[in-house]
Order: C-alpha cells, then structure tokens, then sequence
C-alpha cells in the first residue's frame, strides 16, 4: 500500500472539514425566552435559536434563521406560541435574523454589528415591532383552532386575567459546533415544536391552514411550516 498520499489527503480533508463548519457555522445564538402571567401565576417557556450569515462563495443564499417556534404551556388546556414570523402589512420571515440583534440595540442604545453579537452579554427586552406573531390554539392537536393573540390584548383571546409579561432576548455561546450537543460543547437549538403540535408532522399545509385560522395575512407568499420550525 502506498502511504505517500496520505499525508496530502488527510490535509485536504482537514481543510475541506474547516472550511465548511467556517461556512455553515451560526454568526450567533439567542435564547427567546416568552414569560406569560395567568390567574395561576407566571408560566413561561424558552427556545435557543441560531443564526446562520451566508458565507458560501458565491454569496447566493441568506442569512437564516434555525430553530422552533416556542411554545408556552400555560396550563388549563391553554397555550401561547410565539411563531417565528413578524408582521409587515403581510407575514414575512426575516424579521427572526435580527431580533436579539435589534433588541440589543435598542436596550443600549449603541451600535452593535452582526459580528459583535457573539460579545453580547444579559438579557434584553424584545418590544413592540421586535416581538414575533404570537397565537394559541384551543385545541393543540386541531391547527384549524388556531387565533391570533394581541401582545398587547392577550385576554381578548386566552381570557381574562392572562397578560403577556415579557419576552426577552439573551444572546448564548455558540458552542463547539457542530458537537454543540449541550453541557461544556454549549446549547444546542432548541427542538419539541412538533410534539406539541403533532399536525406539524403531517399534511404539508396544516401549517398554513393554521395560519388563516388565525387570521394572518399574506399566507400563500411563505413557506407556512417555517413560521414553526426551521432547520
């Protein structure tokens, strides 16, 4: 056997490795964290998000968003889900690239790139346009139950005495991706959106029938699953 190659190709196949976890590696992670008060108390529910820049060569693709949607369990057969999606006359996706971007920015009142989020540090509060399209549904199991939920009015649909407290955004480690298995590799992204609702695992436009049973605008111009889950 012929051991003269190996040297060569196992530098090849070092840089290779290297250079795609350079390209495919998040720019940053946060924690959404959704906090919710209930005539029970507060109830409250996390997710970590990552957020992946376009460094390919050609610089064809887009910055994105990896994560699900978070699901808050507020007990009593009720649930408040922050979808990963915004309003702007119509749903539009993006907006989840640059929430704990824009929230440290507001929270200091400073300029803070999208390289300097890895150096961010503490919890920051995620307001008015920032807050992603919130919804609950009667029945988890039934996207047609879907409603929208009102930051600002939150009895109007879960009922009275349920008051949306706060949602925060805290900028993590990104880890040893892609070993970012949790512990001392750090967080990884945060999955379980498709055991809450089962119906995700199902028909390809459940998502988007869950969508118009709210009321949303703009359904058929995105890909509705991704206001859910994003890989």
């Amino acid at each position: 056997m012929n051991f003269k190659w190996l040297g060569p190709v196992a530098l090849l196949a070092a840089i290779y490795i290297g250079d795609q976890i350079r390209i495919n590696r998040p720019g940053h992670k946060y924690r959404l964290t959704v906090e919710v008060e209930t005539p029970a108390g507060r109830k409250s529910a996390s997710g970590v998000m990552a957020v992946h820049p376009d460094r390919s060569y050609s610089r064809g693709g887009h910055t994105r968003t990896v994560g699900d949607a978070v699901y808050v369990d507020l007990g009593g057969g009720k649930n408040l889900v922050a979808l990963l999606a915004h309003i702007d006359n119509n749903l539009e996706l993006d907006g989840m690239n640059y929430v704990a971007l824009r929230a440290y920015i507001a929270a200091s009142g400073k300029r803070v790139s999208f390289n300097d989020m890895n150096r961010q540090t503490g919890i920051v509060p995620v307001t008015g346009a920032l807050i992603p399209v919130l919804a609950t549904f009667a029945d988890p199991a039934n996207p047609g139950t879907a409603r929208h939920v009102s930051p600002d009015d939150a009895e109007a649909a879960l009922g009275k005495e349920y008051r949306l407290h706060a949602i925060t955004a805290e900028a993590v480690p990104n880890g040893f991706w892609p070993l970012d298995f949790g512990g001392a590799l750090g967080e990884p992204v945060t999955r379980g959106i498709q055991a809450k609702l089962p119906w995700l695992n199902g028909a390809d436009n459940a998502a988007a029938t869950a969508l118009r049973a709210a009321g949303l605008p703009g359904v058929e111009a995105i890909d509705a699953r991704e206001t859910f889950t994003r890989k």
